[in-house]
């Protein structure tokens, strides 16, 4: 299925809620003061964002309207789940990948694997890998590629993977040779593993309070 570019914000909140279906499911669909707040906290995000409720609605609206996503009927407050997969035709590991790269930008398929551990337990890197290749080279009777391998900047040992839902990808915005060569070093993977793990963990008991709150 072709569909329009999201905006950010669509895709932050899709991004949002297909996160929380997969590791806070006690309190999912999601009311809008979760999207919110799930759209706006400080971990695993990139860019940091501050949506109003306003601009939530907007989007999850725009979603609607696509049917990415729909209102669960029943309960005193209205609340929010996505329909990526049936959507967009596209196995569920394969939803967790585009899921990541709309939260967190883009990424190489070994941080993609860290992410995801939450989320999905890919097997290993190459497997990651399958899937990417999967939604790049997706047919344009499926709606075209899916996402984009970027080219792999000087002195980075891997190349990077951007998703497609928004449109094109700016090119212009990629860090440049010098930027890849003076930047930081990238944390272990153990470190960058245990990291991922404690701001989920975090991410967890927030959603938990939530719902604890709009019980």
């Amino acid at each position: 299925m072709s569909l329009r570019p999201l905006s950010p914000h669509e895709a932050r909140v899709l991004g949002t809620l297909m996160e929380k279906a997969r590791t806070v499911p006690d309190s999912y669909p999601l009311t809008l003061n979760a999207v919110v707040g799930g759209c706006n906290q400080k971990s695993s995000r990139e860019p940091l964002m501050q949506m109003t409720d306003s601009e939530a609605q907007e989007a999850l609206d725009g979603l609607k309207a696509l049917t990415l996503v729909f209102e669960s009927s029943g309960g005193r407050t209205t609340r929010y789940e996505h329909n990526t997969e049936r959507v967009l035709a596209v196995p569920g590991a394969a939803a967790v990948l585009l899921g990541l790269l709309m939260l967190r930008g883009p990424q190489t398929a070994g941080e993609l694997r860290i992410h995801s551990e939450r989320w999905h337990r890919f097997a290993d890197i190459s497997s990651v890998e399958a899937f990417l290749d999967e939604l790049a080279e997706r047919s344009d009777a499926k709606g075209g590629p899916l996402v984009l391998r970027l080219a792999r900047a000087p002195g980075a040992r891997e190349a990077r993977w951007a998703h497609l839902l928004g449109g094109p990808v700016d090119l212009s915005q990629e860090p440049d040779a010098a930027a890849v060569a003076d930047g930081p070093v990238a944390a272990p993977t153990g470190l960058a593993a245990r990291v991922t793990a404690l701001e989920a963990a975090l991410e967890d008991m927030r959603a938990r309070l939530e719902a604890l709150e709009h019980s």
